[in-house]
Order: C-alpha cells, then structure tokens, then sequence
C-alpha cells in the first residue's frame, strides 16, 4: 500500500509557482489574442464575400478537427524554424513559450469564433437596421452597436472558454516547457513522490477552476436579472 509523504510540497512551491505563472501567461496571451483573430474569423464568416467565408469556414473546421495535442506538436515543431529564419536567432533557441501561445491562440480562435459569431447572430437585426438610418456604415454600426451588445452577452461563455484554456495548459509537457502541471511532475519524479505531486496539482486545478466557474456563473445570474 502507498504510504503518502506530502513533505516535498513546502519546499517546491517556489518551483510550482514559477510553473503557475507560465500556465497563467499562456492562458492570458492565448485568451487575448484568440478572442482578437477570432472575432475577425467571425466577421468573415458572416461577410457577404464569398472566399472571406470560405477561408473562414475552412480555418474553424479545420482546428475543431484536429486533437490541441498534435496542434501544439506542430507549433513546436515549426515555430523554432521560422522564427530562426525571420529574426536571425542562434539555433537552438528556447521559443518553447512562444510556440505554446501561439498554439494555443490560433486554436482557440475556432472555438472563440464560433461564440463570438453566436453572439452577433443574437443581436436583433434591427439593431443594425436602426444603425444604418442613422448613417452609419456596415463596419460602424458593427464596431459601435452590434459588437458591444454581443460580448456583453458573451462574456459568461468566453471566460468559461478560458477556463478550459487554463485546463489545457498541462499539455505543453510535449515540449517539456514547465508549466504547473510540468513544474509537479518534475518535483515529483524527483523526489520519487509522483503520486503526491499530482494529486496536490490536480488539487490546484480543481479549487481555481471551481471559483473562477462560480464567479461566471456569479455574473451570468447578474447579467439574467439585469
């Protein structure tokens, strides 16, 4: 029977730290600029310009389509390699973290798109009606009425999303870059108390996962009764 020795975790929460803070950089980067590209997917799959659609259309599925896992393989693969080439950088350079947010980015731009056009969809179209009467060019009344009033309701969806982002961090350990996840394994195969490392990291997980789902689910009632 495993006898549990949890003495390895006071002294290794620096290193864990270290390991959260790259989890929480790739998560934030990723956030950011997924909901920028993929609002922009979403605005050209509902453009009237056949090709923007199309090529929309084609990125979107194409990511849903595709395990995160072999995504970030790919990134890892062939980000090193381009960045070596446009920038002059020594071969070899660690880019680990800039591949993994790119990764992480481009994939969930498919996911964010997909909410963010759900969300204009659900704007009453006489909200652009009313835009237009009032002067405003197709991309004003987009940027100034319709958007607005989508991500207000999108919010409680695209900060779930994130959590679920957070979640999928631990998949960068196909690079070996130490994010949280990677930060325990490490402490734990060295200390030879694995077991208890993950447990304590999935303990982590589940606490700041709980209470960012309870603060949406907070805000998602806020906004029900508003």
């Amino acid at each position: 029977m495993h006898e549990f020795d949890w003495s390895s975790i006071p002294g290794s929460l620096p290193f864990l730290w270290q390991g959260m803070k790259v989890s929480l950089e790739i998560t934030i980067s990723a956030v950011v600029f997924g909901i920028v590209w993929g609002t922009l997917l979403a605005l050209m799959r509902l453009s009237a310009i056949g090709p923007l659609a199309w090529l929309a259309a084609g990125y979107v599925n194409l990511f849903r389509a595709v395990p995160l896992v072999m995504v970030l393989l790919w990134f890892f693969l062939i980000v090193p390699h381009l960045l070596e080439s446009l920038f002059d950088l020594p071969r070899g350079a660690d880019v680990r973290l800039i591949s993994a947010i790119t990764g992480f980015a481009l994939f969930e731009a498919a996911y964010y798109s997909e909410i963010i056009r759900a969300g204009i969809q659900s704007v009453p179209k006489g909200q652009m009606a009313a835009a237009s009467a009032l002067g405003m060019t197709y991309a004003q009344a987009m940027r100034l009425v319709v958007l607005p009033q989508a991500f207000r309701n999108m919010v409680p969806l695209l900060l779930t999303q994130g959590i679920i982002l957070f979640q999928d961090t631990s998949l960068v350990y196909v690079s070996a870059l130490a994010d949280f996840f990677g930060a325990a394994y490490k402490v734990g195969d060295r200390d030879g108390r694995l077991v208890e490392m993950l447990l304590f990291a999935g303990a982590i997980y589940f606490v700041l996962c709980l209470g960012a789902s309870r603060i949406v689910r907070h805000y998602q009632n806020k906004l029900k009764t508003a």
